[in-house]
């Protein structure tokens, strides 16, 4: 993996549970909009909206950068509007890192099969 792909990754990676924690936050304020008069839904649709828009941005230059195949690209999608879906995204992400750095110490060590 090139240093371009490692950057694009990891950038969806750093953006992918802060977008989580933002949804889940605006369901939050949505219940509290209608059960009392707290309402902080512009605030927090407004946050929500902007990092959902930069996980679009960096959804799409990390597939085109890792050349995912259709299937992994659209799970990546569908796990950017589910209310959790931007933590199993993390996860996926990080061990797709960790998998990519043992892969290329493998390959620099000679180890045959890597």
């Amino acid at each position: 993996m090139d240093l371009k792909t490692a950057t694009s990754l990891r950038r969806l990676r750093l953006v992918s549970a802060p977008e989580a924690i933002s949804f889940l936050l605006l369901l939050v304020c949505s219940v509290l909009k209608r059960t009392t008069d707290f309402n902080a839904v512009p605030v927090m649709g407004m946050v929500h909206g902007v990092l959902f828009v930069l996980y679009v941005i960096f959804w799409a230059d990390a597939w085109n950068r890792a050349k995912w195949p259709l299937k992994t690209a659209a799970l990546y999608f569908v796990l950017s509007v589910l209310p959790t879906g931007g933590f199993f995204a993390d996860r996926r992400l990080r061990r797709e890192a960790e998998d990519a750095v043992i892969a290329s110490r493998a390959r620099k060590e000679g180890v045959v099969g890597a």
